[in-house]
């Protein structure tokens, strides 16, 4: 089924007044583009440079130009690439352009002021800039007619797409619409100036929309949740989405009812889902184990993939091409059908030379990415090949070079999710990655069992706790009690089996010494602490508050020795927290008011 509608150009008379810009009427798609102040953003280099560029002939197209130290200067176009001259660039050449821009910001990035031109610095390990990467800013008004109507439902939507795309220009127009033609209350997170441009004054590409720029580009998530709780927004515009903390806080902020408006580097959804950074963004991927009934029922692995919460963003915009966009209507609806191994059904909008929107519900043919389970494939347990199962010693395959590819956590549960493994008995045991036999079986002398089995089925560790000495492969105590206890000393002396003791039966001690146990443990990996362990009932909220602590300890407060406020939490979620950050030999204090009573951490 096709539908037309019929898209009317959009005007900003503010822009159109101002006669230090360029506006140009592209009949072709019934557009109006503003080239904001080119001959502003040409005079900040050379003369040589300057004078090619001001008259080449095509310099309204015109997308970036590049300066390397050493090379020739490079003038970019949406379908080519020219030099401008045979004069290699020097450090004069680059001094010259870098005092005419503004200050370059913690994320490289600078800009001339009240315009939308971006310039990019390249530097060399002293800290140096030996390249400028100067794009040319425009404001496209009209580009939003493809989903205007998505736009008004008020659900939050999350743009798409590949570097150049388009993205933050569609972002700046969805601002100006929500705030001028919709009279909403819309608030621009700007970390590099690059939707309301350079200086303290906003660009009135954005209309009504207030502006709050970020000092350091790992602030944006303080200052989104700044945003929600002082100025009252009906709509957060974001963009590059980049962090797990940023995707923490658009979370929050979506929860408290405000809608979101952001954009995230990624061709497709399949790029979220395989992304652990930003796939909370779309609901966040789990492992869940199925029982046997409910498996032969979908005819799958016992272990499969679901989405763990409900999207932050409703509604995504996968910006392929400038006049060919892919909607997904119901984000969530798309990650289930994907991670099931079936083909999502989104809507495919395009833009005629007329300027009519055309909306197709027929998707084109989109491959599955090859690192999602698919339902219809189930895993072949691992045969044993172990000396154990086969009666002599055989040689194991290298399987160390395979597990080093799966390089993130994610990757490590899509794994585990496909090869299923196999139960372990007394008489049967498989090898390990680096050839060692699973599982261990461990005899644990005065330690809690509950404790250690929460820890051995958290962690999935190959270890089996037994009551019978003779058939361990270790004993497992606390050191108090082997002090104590000479005659356990004397039967492990006599049975050849090592004692591994535990100062206490914490958590993060228990995990250390069972992973150290089964061979898991990578001396040159920095731990990180399975959140679980640390929770009460492992709720949602829980899960979250000890997430955010533990980005905030691994990305902001070890790396850059700097102090970090949490977002409010209840006495007992603090309390969680407090914990998690003792974990990493850190302290921590409570500051504030209830309910507005906060964790506030400190460097070592």
């Amino acid at each position: 089924m096709v539908n037309t509608q019929n898209v009317n150009p959009l005007k900003s008379q503010s822009l159109a007044s101002n006669p230090a810009q360029r506006v140009r009427e592209d009949n072709t798609t019934q557009r109006t583009e503003i080239t904001d102040n080119l001959d502003q953003l040409l005079d900040i280099f050379p003369a040589a440079i300057c004078t090619k560029l001001k008259e080449h002939p095509e310099k309204e197209s015109m997308i970036e130009i590049v300066m390397d130290l050493g090379r020739f200067p490079e003038t970019r176009f949406p379908d080519r690439a020219e030099y401008l001259s045979q004069t290699p660039i020097s450090r004069e050449d680059l001094q010259y352009t870098i005092e005419r821009v503004g200050i370059f910001s913690g994320d490289n990035r600078a800009g001339i002021e009240r315009t939308l031109h971006r310039i990019s610095a390249m530097r060399n390990r002293q800290g140096e800039i030996v390249g400028l990467t100067c794009r040319v800013g425009r404001a496209i008004l009209g580009t939003i007619g493809t989903i205007r109507d998505l736009v008004e439902t008020g659900k939050s939507i999350l743009l798409l797409g590949r570097p150049g795309v388009g993205k933050t220009t569609a972002l700046r127009e969805i601002a100006r619409v929500l705030a001028d033609e919709l009279d909403k209350r819309v608030v621009i997170i700007d970390t590099s100036n690059e939707i309301a441009g350079d200086g303290d004054i906003p660009h009135p590409a954005i209309g009504r929309a207030r502006r709050m720029q970020v000092a350091r580009p790992e602030l944006q998530h303080q200052v989104m949740i700044e945003a929600v709780e002082n100025h009252m927004p009906e709509v957060i515009v974001i963009d590059e989405i980049g962090t797990e903390l940023e995707a923490l806080a658009a979370r929050t902020i979506a929860e408290r009812g405000v809608q979101l408006v952001g954009t995230a580097h990624g061709n497709q959804i399949e790029n979220l889902i395989k992304n652990p950074t930003l796939s909370d963004l779309v609901g966040g991927i789990q492992a869940v184990t199925l029982g046997d009934d409910e498996a032969r029922r979908r005819g799958s692995q016992k272990t499969v993939l679901e989405r763990k919460a409900p999207p932050t963003f409703e509604i995504a915009v996968e910006m392929l091409e400038r006049q060919s966009w892919v909607v997904h209507p119901d984000v969530a609806e798309t990650v289930d059908l994907l991670l099931r191994g079936q083909n999502p059904k989104p809507q495919v909008r395009t833009v005629s030379d007329e300027g009519e929107v055309t909306i197709s519900a027929s998707p084109p043919t989109r491959p599955l990415p090859p690192t999602l389970p698919l339902t219809s494939r189930t895993a072949t347990p691992a045969q044993p090949r172990g000396w154990r199962a086969s009666g002599r010693m055989q040689p194991l395959p290298n399987q160390a070079q395979t597990r080093a590819a799966l390089n993130s956590d994610f990757e490590k549960m899509l794994d585990r999710s496909w090869h299923q493994r196999e139960t372990f008995n007394d008489e049967m045991r498989v090898p390990g990655p680096n050839g060692e036999e699973w599982p261990v079986y461990v005899y644990p002398y005065g330690i809690g069992r509950t404790q250690l089995n929460q820890v051995i089925e958290l962690l999935n560790l190959p270890i089996v706790l037994t009551k019978d000495m003779n058939s361990a492969d270790a004993i497992l105590a606390l050191r108090s009690q082997i002090k104590n206890h000479s005659k356990l000393r004397s039967i492990a002396k006599a049975r050849q089996l090592p004692i591994h003791a535990v100062k206490s039966g914490t958590m993060p001690q228990l995990t250390r010494t069972l992973r150290r146990l089964a061979g898991m443990e990578d001396p040159n990996e920095p731990e990180t602490p399975d959140l679980r362990l640390f929770t009460q009932n492992g709720s949602d909220d829980e899960i979250e508050a000890l997430e955010e602590a533990r980005l905030a300890v691994e990305q902001i407060v070890i790396p850059k020795r700097q102090p970090v406020e949490l977002l409010p939490r209840s006495p007992k979620v603090r309390k969680m927290q407090h914990e998690l950050v003792e974990h990493y030999r850190l302290q921590s204090d409570s500051f504030g008011e209830e309910p507005n009573r906060r964790l506030r951490i400190y460097p070592a």
